[in-house]
């Protein structure tokens, strides 16, 4: 069992499970289930940014095989990954780690038989296995990448990929603008294609017939992207066979000539003659070609002539990530409320939200969540939810205006927003889906769905985001501020802004009602000292 460690993942829970700011030096780990491989990297950080691997681990377990075919993990696969994760804990502990965060991706992830591979898992090592998203795993590989690469000048183009799907991302210095995932990794290629023919230039063929499938969304840089950044284990071989010498920050460049190049010399030889003649691993020969042609065709839509490996992913990401975290105990509030609102931009213009109206609705609900925890008591994460659902609340327009709150709960539900839990992005959707009409319900799936926690959490977060958008009614920003206090039963809104914001006092009156029945309060307005229309 892995005993004291202390394992940070998903939240939703109360705010009383904020972690006690830690004392550098620290010791983090990360523990990354891929689909053709298990990963261990424990770390020494003697500041949040500065650290010094203590030990690095690969175990060749290849998750995926026939996951991508047959639907679920094989009963040996599993044995064997729950034997090197209980090695991987005794490791940890050995090494004196305080944090870590174990995660597993798309094998697990679209696996039948998943929930008991976790079980299992947990059982034999203490490791609360955690099954992240596409676009999680893209925040943790750019927090990685940003370690080693200024990506502050302009929009960068990323590509992770691994054995089941490859994460295609833009960013920048902000971190993520957008991301989406595609079930194109080199394990699951070399599972449903290899069998269609026998003849190598037949599959060659194939595989980038395939790979032309990929598409990035028109529009969604005005101009070349700064750089297109390639990671993950096969890159990097690629790289080394290429001999591109990393920099002084550990930073390759590849030429894409030189990757079709290598395209080709590996479509020549057979799976044994690149084990004997390239030196290449057993666990890697094999899929080496698909993610080459993969990692071409991305290089080609970038539009850029050189790819640049920077030697890290999701691991590295990790770690980073709980060293920021445990200096405060959770990350600051600018460097979080950034990242929520670069990602739920990047959704939002996808569906052509009324960005203004949701940037200043998320303002002022954050504005009467910071000022009120006295009611609320919730923490740093729900202040994420709450900004999340804020921000994305209208986007159900897109389908149509007519019950636009049921289809923005249906679009968020089903979005992979970085850096949310799935249990958060279910919570997230909820919240936005009673910025208007009927209050939470038990005949309401999605509400029945939560625990009561999460429907504690729904209703608290709700309540606030039914005001900032009443204080929005017009989508004209009128309404630049506000100050919140509880006096009794009263909680009184002092407003500032433009003209004698009626229309606005008389909107809160109306959408107060989940304000009574959730803190049982009433609502009373007054700008510049006079009171307005509001609940008495």
């Amino acid at each position: 069992m892995v005993g004291k460690v202390k394992a940070e993942h998903g939240t939703g829970k109360k705010a009383k499970a904020r972690l006690v700011p830690a004392v550098f030096p620290l010791r983090a780990a990360a523990v990354d289930v891929g689909s053709n491989a298990v990963r261990l990297l424990v770390a020494e950080f003697s500041s949040p940014r500065a650290y010094t691997v203590l030990r690095a681990d690969r175990s060749a377990i290849r998750l995926g095989h026939g996951v991508f075919v047959s639907g679920h993990l094989s009963s040996q696969v599993m044995t064997d990954a729950v034997r090197v994760l209980a090695e991987y804990a005794g490791h940890m502990r050995e090494l004196g780690v305080t944090r870590h965060r174990a995660v597993a991706t798309s094998a697990v992830r679209e696996s039948s038989n998943g929930k008991g591979f976790l079980a299992r898992v947990r059982r034999a090592s203490g490791l609360e296995l955690e099954v992240i998203s596409g676009s999680e795993e893209a925040r943790l590989v750019c927090r990685a990448v940003a370690s080693r690469l200024d990506l502050e000048p302009g929009v960068w183009m990323l590509a992770d990929l691994g054995g089941g799907s490859v994460e295609v991302s833009l960013a920048d210095g902000t971190g993520v603008l957008w991301s989406e995932s595609h079930t194109m990794g080199s394990v699951r290629l070399l599972e449903d294609l290899a069998g269609s023919s026998l003849e190598p230039g037949g599959f060659l063929r194939l595989l980038q017939e395939y790979a032309e499938t990929l598409r990035i969304p028109a529009g969604l840089v005005d101009q070349r992207p700064a750089g297109f950044i390639a990671t993950g284990g096969n890159m990097e071989t690629l790289a080394q066979m290429a001999a591109a010498v990393p920099d002084a920050e550990g930073v390759a460049r590849l030429p894409v000539s030189t990757l079709s190049r290598l395209i080709r010399q590996l479509a020549r030889l057979s799976y044994k003659e690149r084990v004997a003649q390239l030196g290449l691993r057993e666990d890697r020969a094999d899929v080496i070609l698909p993610a080459a042609i993969v990692y071409e065709r991305l290089a080609r839509l970038s539009g850029l002539e050189e790819i640049t490996v920077p030697f890290v992913g999701v691991r590295e990401g990790i770690v980073l990530d709980l060293a920021d975290r445990s200096a405060t105990g959770l990350p600051p509030v600018g460097v979080r409320e950034q990242q929520v609102h670069q990602a739920c931009l990047a959704l939002g213009r996808k569906y052509r939200f009324d960005e203004a109206h949701g940037i200043h609705v998320a303002r002022l609900a954050l504005e009467l969540f910071d000022q009120l925890p006295q009611i609320h008591r919730l923490g740093e994460e729900e202040r994420a939810i709450l900004q999340a659902a804020a921000l994305l609340h209208d986007i159900g327009s897109f389908v149509s205006y007519n019950r636009h709150h049921k289809h923005s709960l249906y679009l968020i539900q089903n979005a992979d927003l970085p850096g949310f839990a799935p249990n958060q992005i279910q919570l997230a959707a909820s919240v936005a889906r009673y910025h208007r009409r009927n209050m939470p319900k038990l005949e309401h799936e999605a509400y029945a769905a939560l625990d009561l926690l999460g429907r504690a959490i729904v209703s608290k977060l709700a309540a606030f985001l039914r005001l900032a958008d009443a204080l929005d009614r017009e989508h004209r920003q009128k309404v630049s501020g506000l100050r919140a206090k509880v006096a009794g039963g009263t909680l009184r809104l002092t407003l500032s802004g433009e003209g004698d914001l009626l229309l606005e006092g008389w909107a809160l009156k109306r959408k107060a009602d989940l304000l009574k029945k959730t803190y049982g309060l009433s609502v009373e307005v007054s700008s510049d000292g006079r009171r307005r229309g509001g609940e008495r």
